[in-house]
Formats: C-alpha cells, sequence, structure tokens
C-alpha cells in the first residue's frame, strides 16, 4: 500500500487472502512516514532459516524489499557484488535489493529469473516495483481515489480488503467475443489493472504513478540481429542455454521435482536433467491422465522413464471430481481459466504437496520461441485477432448467442505486426499477448493454490531470443515443427521421440461436457441464463447451441467452458463479501 492513510487492518486482510502464496512465513513493514506499507508471506525456497523473511531491508533500512519469484542467477550476481555489499542471508532476494542498491532500475537487465517485487525508498519516500520479462509472476494495481496505489500477487487481495468485485464489461465482451484475455491491461474487475510483462513503475507522493516498459522482446531479438552462423553453431549454442537454463532452475534448498507430459518438451526436459544430474537422477517425476486411452500419454512417459530411478507419480483426474474441483480452481484463479488441463495441473501439484516436492519444473516456452504449433506452418493464413484454442482445429462461432448490444461492447484486437515476416509476428503475439500471458497465469494460480512454486526453464529470454533471430527454416523445415531443437535432443533423448509429431496437452473435455458432464453443464448455464439471459446472451440461442452441442459434438468445447466458467463464477460471487460481480446485485 502506497499513499495517505495507510489502513493497517486493511493491509492484515489482504495478506491473510494471500497465505496459500507463502504459508511458510508471515511479515509486515509499515513506514515511520505512513506513506508505504508492505505484507509479504513467504514460501521458504532459498535460505530457510529466519534470516530471508520478509519484507527485507538493506543493512542502513533505507531499501525495503516484498518479492515473489526467483532470480535463478543470483549466485554470479553475488559474486559480483560481494566487493559492495555484505550478504547476512542466503537468499535470492538479498542478492536482488543489493543489486538495486549497486545499479538502480537498471538491475533488472541482469537478472535471469520470474518476478514480481516491489522496493521501498524510505529516504526517497518513493516506490520502484517491476514485473519478469514475460510476465510469469503476477502484479496487479489498484488506483485509490485519494492518489494512493495498492499492488498486489492476486485480485482477490483487493476484494477482501474492500474494493468492489465489479465486472468489467468491455474484458467480458472480448473474451467472449474473441477468446481474448490476459492480453493488456485490463482484467475481469473494473478498477483492477496488471502491470504489463517486462513492465515496471515508480510512485511517490509528490509525482504520482510513473509506469514504462523495461524489457520488449521484439526490441531485444532486434538488438542482437539475425542469426547468419550454422545450424551447427547454433545448436550448440541453444543445448548450452537450455542445459544452463535447466541447471539454474533446479537450485533450491527444497525438493525439486519435474511434470511430464508424453510429448517432445517433457523428454527434452528429463534429458537434459540426466545431462546434468547423471542418469541415476532420483528426480521425482509428475504426470496428470484422465483415464481415456483416446487423449492419456502415459504410455509415452512410462517409455520414457523406463530403466530410469526416476519415482514417478500419475495423477488422475476424474469426471466426478471435476465440480468440486473446478469450484475450487476457479475461486483460485479470480478470471476465467482454461478449463480441463488447468484441473489436472492442479491434480499435479496436489500430489506433489503430498509428496514433499515443493518446486516443479515443466516445458512451457518452447513452442512459442521456436515454432512448435502446428498452426505455424500456415503463419501468412492465420487470424491473429482470434484468441488461439488449444487442441482444435478451428474456434466454434457461438457469438449469435451474445446480445448484439452486449457483444459490441467487445474492444478489438488487433495485435503488433513488429516483423516483416508473419511466422514472427505470430509468435510475437502467442509470446506477448495469447498463449504465454494467459498459461503463465493458469499456471501460477494453480502451483499457488498448493503452495507449489513452477519453473519454467524453456522460457528464459535467452531461449526466446535466441527463436526469434532464427531464419524460419530452423523452426519449420519440411513440415517439422521446432526443426532446431529437435536436431539437438538428438544428443539427449531416444531418435524416436525427437521425431514424435506435436501433440497439444488435451484431455476429454469434448466428450465430458456432453456425456458425464452434462447435469453439471445445465447448472452452470442456469445459473448464467437466470441472471445475465436479458442482458448479455440471448437465452434461447444458448439453449439451442448447447442442445446441437449434445446431439453433435464439435471439434472444439472453448465456447461451452466459456459459460460454464461463467457460471462458476457468478457461483463463487457470494464468498466475496463486497461482490457485485457481473453487475448482479
Amino acid at each position: 500500500m502506497f499513499g495517505p492513510g495507510i489502513d493497517r487492518a486493511a493491509l492484515e486482510v489482504m495478506v491473510a487472502s494471500q497465505r496459500h502464496r507463502g504459508p511458510d512465513a508471515t511479515g509486515m513493514h509499515v513506514s515511520p512516514t505512513g506513506l508505504a506499507a508492505l505484507g509479504h508471506n513467504r514460501l521458504s525456497i532459498l535460505d530457510l532459516s529466519d534470516a530471508g523473511r520478509q519484507p527485507m531491508a538493506n543493512a542502513e533500512g533505507r531499501y525495503w524489499i516484498v518479492f515473489n519469484g526467483e532470480v535463478y542467477n543470483y549466485l554470479e550476481l553475488r559474486q559480483e557484488l560481494a566487493g559492495h555489499y555484505r550478504f547476512r542471508t542466503g537468499t535470492d532476494t538479498e542478492v536482488l535489493l543489493a543489486a538495486y542498491q549497486q545499479w538502480g532500475e537498471a538491475c533488472l537487465d541482469r537478472l535471469i529469473g520470474m518476478f514480481a517485487f516491489a522496493i521501498w525508498d524510505e529516504r526517497e519516500q518513493r516506490l520502484f516495483a517491476a514485473r519478469d520479462r514475460f510476465g510469469v509472476k503476477p502484479l496487479y494495481l489498484y488506483d485509490r481515489p485519494d492518489g494512493g496505489l495498492w499492488l498486489v500477487s492476486e485480485i482477490k487481495a483487493l476484494h477482501a480488503a474492500g474494493i468492489p468485485a465489479e465486472a468489467d464489461d468491455i474484458s467480458w465482451a472480448t473474451y467472449l467475443v474473441s477468446g481474448m484475455y490476459d492480453h493488456g491491461p485490463r482484467t475481469f474487475w473494473k478498477g483492477v489493472r496488471r502491470l504489463a510483462p517486462g513492465g515496471c513503475l515508480t510512485w511517490s507522493e509528490s509525482t504520482g504513478l510513473q509506469e514504462r516498459v523495461w524489457y520488449d522482446v521484439t526490441a531485444a531479438a532486434r538488438q542482437l540481429g539475425a542469426d547468419e552462423r550454422s545450424d551447427k553453431d547454433v545448436g550448440d549454442e541453444l543445448l548450452a542455454l537450455l542445459a544452463e537454463s535447466v541447471k539454474f532452475r533446479f537450485r533450491a534448498d527444497v525438493p525439486v521435482g519435474i511434470c511430464l507430459s508424453g510429448g517432445f518438451d517433457s523428454s527434452l526436459l528429463l534429458g537434459l536433467v540426466h545431462r546434468i544430474q547423471g542418469s541415476d537422477s532420483t528426480v521425482k517425476t509428475f504426470t496428470f491422465y484422465c483415464g481415456d486411452n483416446n487423449y492419456d500419454e502415459t504410455p509415452w512417459v512410462e517409455q520414457m522413464l523406463a530403466a530410469t530411478r526416476h519415482p514417478s507419480f500419475f495423477c488422475r483426474l476424474a469426471a466426478d471430481e471435476v465440480p468440486e474441483l473446478a469450484a475450487r480452481v476457479q475461486a483460485s484463479q479470480d478470471e476465467p481459466f482454461g478449463g480441463l488441463p488447468t484441473l489436472g495441473m492442479a491434480k499435479v501439484h496436489e500430489r506433489a504437496l503430498a509428496e514433499g516436492v515443493t518446486v516443479l519444473l515443466d516445458g512451457n516456452g518452447l513452442d512459442e520461441g521456436w515454432g512448435g504449433y502446428d498452426y505455424y506452418r500456415r503463419a501468412a493464413e492465420i487470424d491473429s485477432t482470434i484468441g488461439p484454442v488449444q487442441g482444435a482445429r478451428a474456434r466454434t462461432d457461438a457469438n449469435h448467442c451474445l446480445n448484439p448490444d452486449f457483444a459490441r461492447l467487445s474492444a478489438a484486437f488487433i495485435p503488433p505486426q513488429p516483423f516483416d515476416d508473419p511466422l514472427l509476428n505470430l509468435q510475437y503475439r502467442d509470446i506477448r499477448y495469447a498463449k504465454i500471458p494467459r498459461a503463465m497465469r493458469f499456471a501460477d494460480r494453480v502451483s499457488m493454490m498448493y503452495s507449489r512454486e513452477l519453473r519454467e526453464p524453456f522460457l528464459d529470454h535467452r531461449i526466446v531470443e535466441l527463436g526469434l533471430r532464427q531464419r524460419p527454416e530452423r523452426k519449420i523445415r519440411n513440415e517439422t515443427v521446432k526443426w532446431l531443437p529437435r536436431q539437438v535432443a538428438r544428443q539427449l533423448v531416444p531418435g524416436g521421440v525427437c521425431e514424435a509429431p506435436k501433440r497439444p496437452v488435451q484431455t476429454p473435455q469434448r466428450e465430458w461436457l456432453r456425456g458425464p458432464l452434462r447435469d453439471w453443464v445445465e447448472t452452470q448455464l442456469a445459473i448464467v441464463l437466470e441472471e445475465l439471459g436479458n442482458t448479455w446472451f440471448d437465452a434461447p440461442k444458448v439453449r439451442n447451441q448447447w442442445q446441437r452441442y449434445q446431439e453433435q459434438g464439435g471439434d472444439s468445447s472453448f465456447f461451452l467452458w466459456q459459460w460454464v466458467n461463467l457460471g462458476l463464477m457468478l457461483r463463487n460471487r457470494d464468498a466475496t463479501p463486497a461482490c457485485t460481480l457481473l453487475g448482479c446485485e
């Protein structure tokens, strides 16, 4: 909290609402001037002693920090700073504090990690806050009418403190019309904004709030220039970066595990773990499945793990678990989320908690940086204004079910086209606006729901930038996507895995919604139509579309999940004291 009239009771409520993000310790600091108050919940990862608690101050007490995430190259930075700062802890938090003390805002360029942090300067009475390059860690803003500023990791903290939970009609209309969410500063709640990925801000009582973008992946890629080296030279650098990135993300004073599917990225991740730790690695692996042979990848995972020493845990998501689990996940997300795959990841993190594994690695990021999606093959034909739907060849158009006046509120999404190459532009859309922002939000909330930390080694900015510098034929060659990473992986994994086609992480969502979950869907739709059937939706058309889906199915169930998700949010409104959710009193 920054600004006049700091309310310590509200701060305590906000911190309590986010306790799941850090159950190991809670701390608060209120500035003697009354202009700043910091609260923090700690999930202990490095230096598990009390010395690592936050808010943390430097030795002189000038700078105070609250920090969410990890700076993976903290040991290298610590060595560089050793002559300038006397360290008292073994945390990356203190390294970040020292880096800011030494280099100011320019410290951001030296960080390899995922982070959202706020640093209060007691001498200057000035705030500096920043978010990592790709928005892996969240940071939400609320501009107070009195000129103050509140920052939180989850929107529910604002609602818990009394900020009305009132729907942003434009965000909802945009989501329901185009499928886009998490693509800009707007959230689904009025008055609540998100700081952009790669964004930072300053605030003081005299100057107010100032925001800027400190990292833009297009500028970074352009600055490095097109890569004219040989395939071998680029492949060697990619392999070295992949190995270092995975090695960095094993830095922890708590157990680390890995999430495995049966796809190429997971196989590559496992191969890198063996390269770093040896073939006798005993890192625990976690895989979710749904018990449907048409979708489950357990045979491929079992093949990957054969002749290894990894304890493996297969976490089944059953249809009868979905209603209760979806309600709990929705409460953790605060905004619409991505359907059954997110529920499957909830099962993984729940099992990781039971097995005492605090940190998990997964394979997000390589597809966007290195051209891994099948639709990248026809990049010039893709309508980039429509949100891509995972695992579907086309998005079912159910916009005719919306009230025309409501649908007109939708804000047109026209992503920038910073490159001459349509493939690069599509990659940029997915990195900055579409796939990565939403995937990172889903992943952060569902992992933090169980107080687990999820790390993304393939989303290391150096790997992404290297991918964007490459000619199209290094990413897609002879219809093979992610061509160069597959060549690199030959040194790490069996050849058959390298040649395996891209398989989206799919679930039987299409079949379950019209089968064993039909009554549950009916209930959610009834809630939606009772509240919004005359404002947002055309109720008869919704019922007809649902009836048609029950009878015929379809390639995509996304539109139906959107409606179900809306029903879940309407159900959850009564749990939020200040809620006027979706305009319903």
